[in-house]
């Protein structure tokens, strides 16, 4: 019901952005409606994907806590954690029908279309959601687990209505109940993380204040249907593409030949083909799905350890976040402001020192590498390679060139990846499987939507915070932290570590960047400055056992044993460390080249 429409608007996206941009770039001729429309289609895109993903049981979810439990206990819990999605969804859906009514007499500025198009995406959705939430709860847990946690949710609402009046004199302690209390133990039990932002601002609102509930939808909408995260599912897809289309293929092939025959040669290649696929793909998981699969069996036959080959894909992934065109820059650019221009420029450079200290580590690993087998490849065949990687290596400088040289928006860019990338697999590479292409497209929605999810229900809990005065006494604190601007860098960093190891790249920056990055600009950072080493921190925590959700990707896409890997991480998360560190001394290195 759901992925066909969900397929349809992610080719329409790219149809109406890319005409747009022809339109406008080539033929002088703006068509004004296609911004408008591609927004209201986008929130239905986001909508319909976070569906998807939920049935399919890929929304972001911490399971650190519960994957060693036993099986019993952990089927308890993963029916109590679908119960409170299945909470969530029904508390939304009377205020995403109000909110819905709210619009259907306001008209959209271009097309004079009724706003009830886009806001109708928020209440379909969520109908969508809660029967398909309420499915696999019955599916996947016995009737005495369904009924029994039911029952918990109901006498638990009932509870806190009933203690509506007690809780509304609390003030600013239920931030403490809602969103230390509530939040944390949801996200310990494996709610999806999404799901976890918004039952805690729901309760919150609705038992402690007297909120109007529409504010959630409105503000969820609000937080999702920003332009500029339309980047996301278009460069999920473009990710997706030039793998099938054999590009990533064409440029491990140049630098394996390169360099391939040096100790350590492939582990050189693995870090300089993540720092070029992650300036085309914007996902980390799509860079390590793309490069590792090439890669790690004939580094295993030159005898690298397994451990430390994750260690080493890891700490790439953390290191390429920074990497234009990375989708935590396009959020980070959504939610604070930040130029997104400014944000490629500056990425560059931090990625480049954390690959540098990690040659290093790939350096003293494989001193004593045994090459004897390894036969150099001669110079023509090196030519003829370079040659047959080129049309792929111009991608990387497409993007980067049209973003910075303001010839396209970081989300238009996408489209012309798209399109240019479609065009040399056919024509250039002659692979081209036209067959994986309506699964690439249910991919993109499914993931998109459960990232999207995320923003929008993140964007709800920061708008609550700020009401509450959250805020206000979070400036009052950071501001007099010791140490002036560098101090508050210093407890940033290690702050970010922590959320992107909890709570991922995205959710910590939606939920703390509004809070923070005002901050940041009142004590004299250079908010380029002080979003790089954001970014980066995130992405240590978000690699760095035992908690980071990326070192679980990691080992999937690398098929080793987290058991295995965990003890041979550090050195890489050790040089990350040093990197990030110099980040925060040497601002030169996010801002030299603005």
């Amino acid at each position: 019901m759901t992925e066909v429409p969900a397929a349809i608007l992610v080719v329409a996206e790219i149809l109406i952005l890319g005409s747009g941009t022809f339109s406008r770039y080539v033929l002088d001729a703006p068509l004004v409606w296609t911004d408008e429309l591609a927004g209201i289609l986008f929130l239905w895109l986001a909508m319909l994907g976070a569906c998807i993903a939920l049935r399919r049981g890929a929304h972001m979810q911490l399971t650190t806590f519960i994957k060693d439990l036993p099986p019993g206990t952990r089927a308890w819990l993963q029916a109590l954690g679908m119960s409170l999605v299945v909470a969530f969804l029904a508390m939304l859906c009377l205020p995403a029908w109000e909110h819905w009514q709210e619009d259907f007499g306001v008209t959209t500025p271009v097309l004079g279309l009724s706003e009830g198009w886009r806001s109708g995406a928020v209440l379909v959705g969520t109908v969508l959601m809660l029967v398909t939430a309420a499915t696999r709860w019955i599916e996947q847990s016995s009737g005495r687990q369904v009924a029994a946690t039911g029952t918990a949710m109901v006498v638990c609402g009932a509870c806190l209505w009933a203690l509506t009046p007690v809780l509304s004199d609390l003030g600013n302690i239920n931030l403490v109940f809602f969103f230390l209390g509530l939040l944390v133990s949801c996200i310990v039990i494996g709610v999806p993380i999404g799901f976890s932002f918004g039952l805690s601002t729901m309760c919150y609102l609705a038992f402690s204040t007297q909120t109007p509930m529409s504010i959630v939808p409105s503000r969820m909408e609000e937080g999702m249907s920003n332009l500029i995260l339309l980047a996301v599912p278009l460069f999920v897809f473009l990710g997706s593409l030039i793998e099938m289309a054999g590009l990533a293929r064409a440029m491990i092939g140049f630098l394996v030949g390169l360099i391939g025959h040096v100790r350590g040669g492939l582990q050189y290649v693995l870090l300089g083909a993540m720092y070029i696929v992650s300036g085309i793909s914007g996902a980390k998981a799509a860079d390590m799905a793309a490069v590792a699969p090439a890669l790690f069996p004939e580094m295993k036959r030159r005898g690298s350890n397994e451990g430390d080959l994750i260690g080493l894909l890891s700490a790439s992934g953390a290191m390429s976040e920074t990497i234009p065109p990375s989708i935590v820059l396009i959020t980070v650019g959504s939610v604070t402001g930040v130029s997104i221009t400014s944000l490629f420029i500056g990425g560059l450079m931090p990625a480049a020192v954390g690959a540098l200290l990690m040659a290093a580590v790939v350096w003293w690993q494989t001193r004593r590498e045994d090459m004897s087998g390894v036969r150099r490849t001669p110079r023509k065949d090196i030519g003829r390679l370079l040659l047959k990687a080129l049309p792929a290596l111009v991608l990387p400088l497409i993007i980067r060139t049209a973003v910075v040289e303001g010839v396209a928006t970081a989300t238009e860019v996408s489209t012309i990846g798209i399109f240019y990338t479609v065009l040399v697999g056919i024509v250039v590479y002659r692979q081209f499987d036209w067959r994986r292409i309506y699964p690439m497209l249910l991919d993109t929605a499914s993931l998109s939507g459960a990232i999207l999810l995320i923003v929008g229900c993140a964007t709800t809990m920061a708008w609550a915070l700020t009401q509450s005065g959250f805020a206000q006494e979070l400036v009052t604190v950071m501001t007099a932290v010791p140490g002036g601007k560098l101090g508050f860098l210093v407890i940033s960093a290690l702050a970010f570590v922590v959320l992107g190891s909890l709570l991922e790249g995205i959710p910590a920056i939606v939920l703390f960047g509004p809070l923070l990055f005002p901050i940041a600009r009142l004590v004299g950072l250079n908010e380029v400055h002080y979003a790089m080493v954001a970014v980066f921190a995130m992405g240590l925590g978000l690699f760095a056992p035992p908690f980071g959700v990326g070192f679980y990707a990691a080992c999937a896409i690398g098929r080793v044993s987290p058991d295995v890997a965990m003890s041979r991480v550090w050195p890489h998360m050790g040089a990350l460390l040093i990197a990030l560190l110099l980040l925060v001394f040497v601002p030169w290195l996010s801002t030299g080249f603005l």
